[in-house]
């Protein structure tokens, strides 16, 4: 095609010749035609300029569309793009040039001009073409973006972090440890779990990493595992195609392929229920792939279903000084003001007392922080340390922090929805016996009659987190605060009505009586039960430990004949009101209270299975209705004023479904274990008490007995205990406690404890040694391996006089050891075949033993899992060693200053591994 300005410029030159012909002169004629020429250049220019910028206008709003989809410019749009830029840039400055000689072409005619207005035509031209070019090329665009590639490490929300730093330093040895595939973080809903893992992600960017690509995917799969939305996730973050049309299972097949190529970290938070990582697309982690897989969860089970057998963190809740941080953290300038205004500072104590029932969950200080964020006076503050005691729920976001709470419970079966709901009933920052807590259930009817299957339940709430375990008593259970006022607000739903440790004084009214369910008055101060009106549907009466309860109705039972459990322990009522309608009743305590006699009739409540009367100083007659009750499980009679003089008094033959019977024998000066053949199967024994008892016998056992607990506590007199030979009663023996008894000087005979666990001390003031090992061979043998050990230490460099002298002392004690063992094990000492010492004990435990000076010599301790020492200034050394097998010890707990003066060589390797620091009791 030819060019349009030549064309133009040829059509011009008649009239050029026209202009010569009439005689005008030359220099005007070019004048003119350069005139011309100049105008034609820049209208052509103009025109081009606005088609480019329509062009440009039309892909930058294409790029803003795929830019807003988070993908990425496409490169050959982002350079037109430049390129136009680049073009348009010099155009202004082309157009003054062109104004210029415009006006200069009509006034001048010298060459000089002549050369600028060719050479601008020349540039015009060149421009032209440009913008032509990129017009065209513009127009050809179809795609203007695409996906970037994927990044090592996405950023995730960066959420404050307090108190998580000891549980990301466990995170990050155990994903640096080269032996672990697959980590698994636990804890309660609202506790950090995903800001942990968000931290941790964000420090793998900020660190650094070997691995090929990390991927955080959200699971919550509350109900079905939404598979297609995971592989999704992971198909993005690998910057693969994806195709609709593909099955589940096909696509699985190929995202491990892909995944299996790379060395990967996947990140799988708020993991609900267990699923197959095949199912899904992710290989396994492995000591070959050396990938690794973290994931979180509310649920410790699920934890170890998805393979964290042996890495598992547990999320705890912030200590108080995190905790008050975060509550700060969330509230205004003016409130903050007010709590740190000088003393009497009256907020400052309602502030701690809202971040103590929050109880340590990062979720509600927030949460709650923020509902008080703007207060400033005492008395709104006050307000709302009663909101969290009563009704947390009124308070402004309580409603959305409940339901993200309340997952954990919509997981449960029913059974166990309801097993939690019961546990409300106890007052709040208390503890629950789990024992107790099981025997409710199956009275009441929530589980059958089954102990392990109410423990079974106790662990899914635990894992569940919807329990907590008593640090300092593994057999009780304690519910946190704030799961608690979900419980109750559930609870409601139910029937169930709660006003434990409320300190009521009176019972609550008639209109809650009547549509109850359960009801708990435990820990009041109600001081008498009057009760007059229909109770039909309820199940539970739970009354216990109101102290100054004296008198319940007349006809209080007459109303209630649906009730299961009653619990009128640690009550002051004389008197059980005539009960024959109560044909239900599977569970009464009156253990604790001043009743003198139990009801003739009492023998009609044939269903009752649990009945506890013990500590009832007061309790004269029974009217042998015990015996007629024979459902029973549990009979307690321990240390009850009805006791009996001798075993064979006992007078529960008919009794056959019994399990546990306690009892008081009183005037024994002597016990014979064996004398009990009619109590073969007793589990747990108690000797408590008895004055005069000077001698405790367990001779040989003809049956199997199943004795496992033996507690010897309150025997000033007790010297010795005989144990035959293997079998006798204490063979199946599993947990003994020793207390107060205070001419013990030794317990040698634990020794022959083949099955013991479990072995504690408590105040036996004239005790020097656990175990007696002064035969005169063993001795004279020790002293020689003394000596030796004294000239190998003195031939040591490097050492003070005062650590050789430690080392020697302990180099004796192992070789006085290995010789004992071997001897013993040979059947030499004392010409006796011996077996293996302590094979099974997991836990010892030592207090207040003043005089105590040696547990035993060093020996192989193949389960022993944590030793205990309080208050024994004299014990200066502990019978292990690194010679000897103790692989299950996890900690040493003692005082500072009782460690610092041990004796013993192995202290400092044993210091950094499993001391563990206590406070000695005064």
């Amino acid at each position: 095609m030819a060019d349009p300005s030549m064309m133009i410029c040829a059509a011009l030159q008649p009239v050029c010749g026209f202009i010569n012909n009439t005689g005008a002169p030359a220099a005007t004629a070019r004048r003119f035609s350069s005139s011309v020429c100049i105008k034609r250049n820049r209208r052509a220019l103009t025109k081009a300029i606005e088609d480019l910028q329509a062009v440009e206008k039309v892909v930058q709003e294409q790029v803003s569309v795929e830019t807003n989809q988070l993908n990425k410019c496409d490169p050959r749009v982002e350079l037109w793009l430049s390129r136009v830029d680049g073009v348009l840039v010099p155009i202004d400055a082309i157009e003054q040039e062109c104004d210029q000689l415009m006006q200069y072409s009509c006034f001048c005619s010298s060459s000089l001009s002549l050369g600028k207005r060719y050479r601008l035509r020349k540039r015009v031209l060149e421009i032209l073409e440009d913008l032509r070019g990129l017009i065209e090329e513009g127009n050809q665009f179809k795609v203007f973006g695409s996906k970037p590639l994927p990044a090592l490490v996405e950023d995730q929300p960066r959420i404050e972090a307090l108190g998580i730093k000891p549980v990301l330093k466990n995170l990050w040895e155990f994903f640096n440890s080269s032996n672990v595939g697959i980590i698994g973080i636990w804890g309660p809903g609202g506790v950090g779990k995903t800001t942990l893992l968000n931290t941790f992600n964000n420090e793998l960017k900020e660190w650094g990493t070997d691995y090929q690509v990390v991927i955080m995917i959200e699971v919550s799969n509350s109900g079905n595992l939404n598979i297609a939305a995971i592989q999704r996730m992971i198909t993005d973050r690998l910057g693969l195609p994806w195709n609709d049309t593909e099955t589940v299972q096909t696509r699985a097949r190929f995202l491990a392929k892909a995944l299996g190529r790379k060395k990967f970290i996947i990140l799988l938070d708020d993991v609900r229920n267990k699923f197959k990582l095949e199912d899904v697309g992710i290989p396994a982690p492995d000591s070959e792939i050396k990938s690794k897989l973290i994931l979180t969860s509310r649920d410790e089970d699920v934890c170890y279903q998805m393979g964290a057998h042996q890495s598992l963190i547990k999320m705890e809740y912030l200590e108080k000084e995190s905790a008050w941080e975060l509550f700060q953290n969330n509230l205004s300038t003016n409130a903050i003001a007010a709590i740190e205004s000088p003393a009497p500072n009256v907020v400052r104590e309602h502030a701690e007392a809202i971040v103590q029932s929050c109880g340590g969950l990062p979720l509600a200080l927030k949460v709650i922080g923020r509902a008080v964020a703007g207060l400033t006076e005492p008395e709104d503050w006050s307000l709302a340390v009663q909101a969290t005691k009563d009704d947390i729920k009124d308070l402004h976001g309580v409603p959305e922090m409940f339901h993200k709470l309340k997952y954990s419970y919509d997981k449960l079966i029913k059974q166990q929805q309801r097993c939690f709901l019961y546990c409300t009933l106890f007052p709040e920052y208390g503890s629950i016996r789990k024992d107790k807590l099981v025997e409710y259930w199956m009275a009441d009817g929530l589980i059958p009659q089954d102990p392990k299957k109410g423990h079974h339940i106790i662990r899914s709430l635990l894992s569940a987190c919807l329990l907590e375990s008593c640090k300092s008593d593994s057999s009780k259970v304690k519910m946190h605060h704030i799961i608690r006022h979900l419980g109750i607000s559930l609870a409601v739903r139910e029937n169930i009505i709660v006003k434990a440790g409320m300190s009521l004084e009176r019972a609550p009214s008639e209109r809650e009586w009547q549509a109850a369910r359960r009801i708990s008055l435990m820990f009041n101060d109600i001081r008498d039960l009057c009760i007059s009106h229909e109770c039909r549907n309820l199940v539970t009466l739970l009354v216990q430990h109101n102290p100054n309860l004296e008198r319940l109705s007349p006809t209080i039972f007459k109303f209630m004949p649906s009730l299961r459990v009653l619990d009128l322990s640690h009550t002051s009522i004389t008197t059980l009101p005539p009960c024959e309608t109560l044909s239900k009743l599977k569970y009464l305590n009156l253990s604790h209270t001043c009743i003198e006699r139990l009801p003739e009739e009492f023998w009609v409540l044939k269903e009752l299975t649990h009945l506890d009367l013990s500590v009832t100083k007061a309790l004269k007659e029974t009217f042998d209705n015990c015996s007629k009750l024979h459902k029973l499980r549990v009979l307690n009679l321990f240390r009850s004023n009805y006791g009996i003089r001798d075993v064979n008094d006992l007078n529960i033959d008919s009794l056959k479904e019994l399990e546990f019977l306690g009892i008081t024998i009183y005037a024994e000066d002597s016990i014979q274990i064996s004398d009990f053949t009619h109590m073969v199967q007793l589990g747990e024994l108690y000797v408590e008490s008895c004055p005069d008892l000077k001698q405790l016998i367990a001779d040989s056992d003809k049956r199997r007995s199943c004795l496992q607990v033996l507690t010897l506590a309150e025997l000033p007199a007790l010297e010795t205990v005989l144990i035959g030979s293997s079998p006798h009663h204490f063979r199946n023996l599993l947990e003994i406690t020793i207390s107060h008894c205070q001419k013990l000087h030794d317990v040698t005979w634990v020794l022959k404890l083949e099955s013991l666990e479990k072995l504690s001390i408590y105040h036996c003031h004239e005790l020097e040694q656990v175990v007696e090992e002064t035969t005169d061979e063993v001795e004279s043998k020790s002293s020689g391996i003394e000596q030796g050990s004294t000239q190998r230490c003195r031939r040591k460099n490097g050492f003070s006089e005062e650590q050789e002298i430690h080392g020697m002392v302990d180099d004796a004690w192992n070789e006085y050891a290995k010789y004992y063992q071997n001897m013993t094990r040979s059947g030499r000492i004392n010409g006796t075949e011996h077996h293996a010492d302590f094979p099974k004990l997991r836990s010892l435990v030592l207090t207040d033993l003043p005089k105590l000076r040696r547990v035993c010599i060093p020996r192989d301790f193949p389960c022993l899992e944590s030793i205990r020492v309080e208050n024994c200034p004299n014990l200066k050394t502990i019978p292990l060693g690194q010679t000897y097998d103790c692989q299950r010890l996890n900690r040493i707990c003692g005082s500072y200053a009782w460690w610092e003066k041990l004796e013993w060589g192995c202290k400092d390797i044993m210091e950094s591994k499993y001391f563990i620091p206590i406070q000695d009791k005064d």
